[in-house]
């Protein structure tokens, strides 16, 4: 590797104890391996492996910030020799003997993390660098172990790790590296942190405690009040032992109290130098990965980007690499895209050119630039157009100066005026014979067609993809399916626009970078139209894209441009009715707690009700923290206490006024003054539609509170909002589906589903049957096909857990083709790794095929729910598509607003209110036709009036 590695020592008996002219002969560096896993799986979007959907985001982020270290390492002068990367082996150490709660409170490890635990370890191998761990210890220790080995025998050691434990390392030899933030953490940054040297770190830490880690510490004391302590008392054991000195009698008292649990906080948190080590020094030096070994893990992970850049640099990762002071600034990487080749269009002749290149061609892929995100309010900057894959162009029209931004030259401006482009534009976007293609056309067809133009016929790649892949993804944005198919990075929007409050229009944008930015977008389209387009047909899901998928964005885009409106001054009254009560609220639960107290701190209230009034807490949170979620608060409600119910009733109130009431009211567009929501296609793997900004989809119904902001939804003067809704859907789904006789018979003869399943399973007659019996089948009917268990059930219906299981034995007894249906679903889910629905949307659903048996339930679960709702959701997408048309046919004039899951909302004139409903109901109760004939009805309810409440 270099001539400073080929003469390292190959023992510590040949280390000098003191550095020589050169400086240290031993220069290892210690990398926290559990720290880099955890950084690149919250950092990263998931990722899952193509061929069989394993879960493999944290190990590409390990990957690569392994390969950045091992590159960055060799291009400094003073490379390491010795390197190794240090894990934790289990969660159970020597501590656990000295204090067995400690770290009991950390939650298991996400389910999709798990599997890459051993996956890391063999990158580790891969690159060439050897991998530590030893049973009963952490990783910390391991790496103490090694540090204080070397240091002490004259050597340098740098710590690959941000973890503050590590700190009470830190020496003259010894040094921390962050390679997030590039920065090396030494004697200063310490004290910056802790406020003493490193050498008495384990005593404030001890003082302090750490709730992560469940270590006791002493209440109260926090890292100042500890620094301060020490400083003036030299170390911890003198404070301890003079702790009758301390003038603050609080303090006084809790040093003394808790001395023990001090000592024993020390004994946790301090690392063990004398941890065996498992492997000798001698044995970590530096080498270099063997080429074949390493290229056959990355191709095994599919990691074909990095595999391309760890062979641009030949045998290593330091060949070829600039020493530091002579390293550039590297331009984003961007594949075999070239961004500098593609055009502005600055007059009107170079446009005439692109557009009968485009018809010529027959087929474009385009894209909008404007200055905001809401489709409905946001001005067009300009338009990008691709013929072929590396021939685009960008056509500016609104971009112009802003305060403080100064352009090259006068020339930089230079664009075709808005009016005059978009007239040349607008024949070609609504040419018949000319196919678009756009990356979430949703929202680019409503902004064009605020600007007069009818975009059709158009494509859209993220809905390809969706539909190929639902499941496997979390998302089917441009930027992850350019790295996943093209194993290309697209400049992102910040590198030309910059971030944070430094952040400016895309009107403000210079056209050099806004045109390599904007058309990329145009470009990138088309190439991934041509590599997913042709893959619908092949696997059978031409029919889905093209009747669930395609034609709905138009019938949004109209949806979201009408808007519903809702009246502010109801509005504004309901927030201050909320702000009333929940200062009503406060009072109380102040007078319950005895003290004034923060009801929006899950601190302080945990404080209140687990410390101060010794009520029972069960869970804690993630940061050690006593569990104050609406679970806990309702348990300790259910057993009688006043204090827990008022929080509930003010945190519901406060929501309420948040979330609906103060959002709603600033929501009104001032232009329409109509509140105007953005549905998502892509959202959920089963197809059901997403609302955002605000979210109309969530607005709760069974509380009074929510009945009262659904009335502040009204319609315009002389009109009518009509909700039509769905009745029971997705157990007549189910009945149809799983081919249930009994539930089919029910539903085909109109009977009550619920009595007929109480009457099924209880023995009791539908004539006279009590609600009590009948609220039981209702709440088993809707919870036992999406895997409701006897916990939840028993809590559902506030009964014996044991009670609870005979139900759902009785219930499967009763019901023997739902049990059938479920198996059916299972077996299909663990040979394919999909589920599909009665219309063909494939749900991939790869925790099924998992080693995990955690993941494999839940994995099942989505499998038996997964075929019902996604047909529902099929179901009304179906409607939504044909009711545009059908309203137009019968003369109507009304407007479809909104969908909320099984329901649609229209505004009409009064007078139009019966006809739209006679139609709203024939559309929606034949929309499974002719593609599907099922074998129960299907039943909507529809009614009118002048809010949305009472229409429902």
């Amino acid at each position: 590797m270099s001539d400073t590695l080929e003469a390292a020592p190959q023992t510590l008996d040949e280390i000098p104890r003191e550095p020589t002219q050169d400086g240290p002969r031993v220069r290892l560096y210690l990398v926290d391996g559990s720290g880099f896993i955890f950084r690149a799986f919250h950092a990263l979007p998931p990722l899952t492996r193509k061929t069989d959907g394993l879960p493999v985001g944290a190990v590409a982020g390990f990957c690569n910030m392994l390969w950045k270290l091992l590159v960055d390492m060799k291009a400094q002068e003073d490379a390491p020799t010795h390197l190794a990367v240090v894990f934790d082996h289990s969660e159970k150490t020597f501590r656990n003997k000295l204090y067995a709660e400690y770290k009991a409170h950390r939650p298991p490890p996400p389910e999709d993390l798990i599997p890459q635990f051993p996956l890391v370890r063999e990158a580790t191998r891969a690159f060439g660098v050897p991998s530590l761990e030893l049973p009963g210890y952490e990783a910390d220790d391991l790496i103490a172990a090694y540090a204080c080995k070397v240091r002490d025998a004259g050597g340098e050691v740098v710590i690959v790790s941000s973890d503050k434990d590590l700190m009470q390392l830190v020496g003259p030899q010894v040094a921390m590296l962050d390679t997030m933030k590039n920065l090396r953490i030494g004697h200063d940054q310490v004290v910056e942190k802790f406020g003493v040297p490193p050498d008495r770190v384990v005593d404030v830490q001890a003082l302090c405690g750490d709730s992560v880690d469940n270590v006791p510490g002493a209440p109260g004391i926090g890292i100042k009040t500890a620094s301060a302590l020490i400083l003036e008392y030299g170390d911890l054991d003198t404070l301890l032992a003079r702790s009758h000195e301390v003038k603050q009698q609080k303090r006084r008292e809790t040093l003394i109290a808790y001395a023990d649990q001090i000592r024993l906080s020390r004994e946790l948190v301090k690392l063990d130098c004398d941890t065996p080590l498992p492997t000798p020094v001698d044995e970590l030096a530096v080498e270099e990965p063997q080429a074949e070994v390493l290229a056959a893990f990355l191709e095994q992970m599919e990691f074909r980007t990095l595999a391309r850049r760890v062979e641009a640099h030949g045998k290593g990762p330091g060949a070829a690499t600039p020493q530091p002071e002579a390293r550039a600034p590297e331009p984003p990487k961007h594949g075999a895209i070239d961004v500098t080749a593609y055009q502005c269009v600055r007059d009107l002749e170079t446009l005439d050119a692109w557009i009968a290149r485009a018809r010529a061609k027959g087929l474009i892929a385009f894209d909008t630039e404007t200055d905001a995100l809401s489709a409905t309010s946001a001005e067009l900057c300009g338009v990008s157009l691709a013929v072929a894959p590396g021939e685009a162009c960008y056509i500016p029209v609104n971009h112009c100066e802003s305060d403080g931004l100064a352009l090259e030259a006068p020339q930089d401006l230079a664009q075709i005026p808005l009016e005059a482009a978009l007239a040349r534009l607008k024949p070609l976007l609504e040419d018949p014979s000319v196919l678009k293609v756009a990356q979430n056309a949703k929202y680019d067809l409503a902004v064009l067609s605020r600007y007069g133009i009818q975009v059709g016929p158009i494509e859209d790649t993220m809905l390809i993809s969706f539909v190929l892949e639902a499941g496997l993804h979390k998302s089917h944005g441009m930027d992850e399916l350019a790295k996943r198919w093209l194993e290309h990075e697209p400049i992102s929007f910040k590198t030309v626009a910059g971030a944070g409050k430094a952040q400016k229009s895309f009107k403000h944008v210079g056209l050099n970078e806004a045109t390599c930015y904007a058309a990329e977008d145009a470009d990138v389209t088309l190439r991934l139209y041509e590599h997913l387009r042709p893959r619908l047909a092949h696997e059978g899901l031409l029919t889905v894209y093209e009747t669930l998928e395609r034609p709905l964005p138009k019938v949004l885009v109209e949806m979201e441009l009408e808007g519903v409106k809702v009246d502010p001054e109801r509005l504004r009254g309901l927030s201050h009715d909320f702000g009333v009560r929940m200062a009503e609220l406060e009072t109380e639960a102040h007078r319950l707690a005895g003290r004034p107290f923060n009801l929006g701190s899950p601190k302080q209230i945990g404080e209140v009700l687990f410390k101060e009034m010794g009520l029972a807490s069960g869970r804690t949170t993630a940061t050690g923290a006593m569990s104050t979620d609406a679970s806990m608060l309702e348990d300790l409600a259910a057993q009688g206490h006043e204090l827990p119910r008022t929080l509930l009733d003010w945190r519901q109130l406060s929501k309420l006024k948040g979330t609906y009431t103060d959002a709603l009211t600033a929501a009104i567009s001032p232009k329409t003054g109509r509140v105007h929501t953005s549905f998502s296609l892509a959202a959920a793997s089963t197809g059901r539609l997403a609302s955002s900004d605000p979210n109309l989809q969530n607005i709760p119904i069974r509380t009074e509170e929510g009945r009262k902001i659904r009335r502040a939804f009204i319609a315009e003067p002389g009109h009518v909002l009509i909700s039509a809704d769905y009745s029971q859907i997705e157990l007549r789904l189910l009945a149809h589906i799983g081919d249930i006789p009994q539930l089919k018979k029910a539903f085909q003869e109109g009977l009550d589903i619920h009595a007929m399943t109480a009457s099924e399973m209880f023995g009791v007659p539908v004539e006279g049957m009590p609600s009590e019996v009948r609220r039981r089948a209702k709440a088993i009917n809707f919870g036992i096909v999406y895997g409701i268990s006897a916990f939840g059930l028993a809590n559902q219906l506030s009964i014996p857990q044991d009670e609870a299981g005979a139900y759902i034995k009785t219930y499967f007894e009763r019901f023997p083709g739902i049990r059938a249906y479920m198996d059916r679903m299972k077996q299909e889910v663990r040979a394919t790794g999909f589920v599909t629905t009665i219309f063909g949307r494939r749900v991939n659903i790869p925790a099924a095929t998992s080693k995990s048996a955690a993941e494999r339930a839940f994995g099942d679960r989505a499998a038996i729910n997964a075929p019902i709702q996604g047909a529902a959701a099929d179901v009304i997408r179906r409607a939504m598509v044909r009711m545009p048309d059908a309203l137009r046919a019968e003369g109507l004039s009304a407007k479809m607003l909104l969908q909320v899951h099984d329901e649609l909302v229209f505004e009409a004139p009064e007078a139009e209110a019966e006809a739209v409903i006679r139609v709203a109901k024939r559309v929606m109760e034949h929309a499974p036709e002719p593609a599907v004939a099922l074998t129960v009805p299907l039943e909507v309810e529809a009614r009118a009036a002048s809010n949305w409440d009472d229409a429902h």
